[in-house]
This record gives structure tokens, C-alpha cells and sequence, in this order.
């Protein structure tokens, strides 16, 4: 039987592509504030709505790429190598809006 190496079933993700932007999400929101996003947080970045956002947390838990605290507010922990996680694409084009008059 022919197996690939090790390395090579390690360096392969475990999540999608969607998942993988909602893990580094957690991620970056952690790093910045120092506490876990609330799913609110997670609706705003991704422009998603409720269920949405509820539905992505449980099956990120159930895959086994997070944890969280029953009853506990923000706890959610990442189990995923941060150096696994893909880069943090914005979800939607960042407009600069301004109320200043051209003369």
C-alpha cells in the first residue's frame, strides 16, 4: 500500500476555505483585543446573519478546530497551529467615506 509521508498529511488543512477566514478571524481578534469574538462580531466582519454565524461555530466545534466554555461569554479557544491558518481577507471592499467638500 502506498502512504504518503507524515509531513505531507500535516501540511494539508483541515477546513475549508470559509472556515479557515472564520478561524483566522478568531485569531486576529484575539491578538488585537485579547479576548474571542462574540458571534455578533463575527456577523459584522462577514456580513452574515445570525444563524449563519451559529451554525459555522457549532461545526467548527464538532470538526474539533475550536473550543468552547459551556455558558461562558467569548471563550472560544482556537485548537488549530495559528501558522496553519490562511491569511484574513477582507469580506467585503473597505470604502472611504468622507465629509469634507472638494473645492
Amino acid at each position: 500500500m502506498n502512504q504518503a509521508p507524515a509531513a505531507c498529511l500535516a501540511a494539508k488543512p483541515r477546513f475549508t476555505e470559509r472556515q479557515g477566514q472564520y478561524l483566522a478571524f478568531i485569531h486576529a481578534y484575539r491578538q488585537l483585543l485579547g479576548y474571542a469574538p462574540a458571534e455578533a462580531d463575527f456577523q459584522r466582519h462577514f456580513r452574515v446573519s445570525p444563524p449563519s454565524v451559529h451554525q459555522m461555530i457549532l461545526t467548527l466545534e464538532r470538526t474539533g478546530l475550536i473550543r468552547r466554555k459551556p455558558r461562558v461569554a467569548r471563550s472560544i479557544e482556537l485548537l488549530v497551529d495559528p501558522s496553519q491558518l490562511p491569511p484574513l481577507t477582507p469580506a467585503h471592499p473597505q470604502t472611504v467615506k468622507t465629509s469634507m467638500r472638494r473645492y
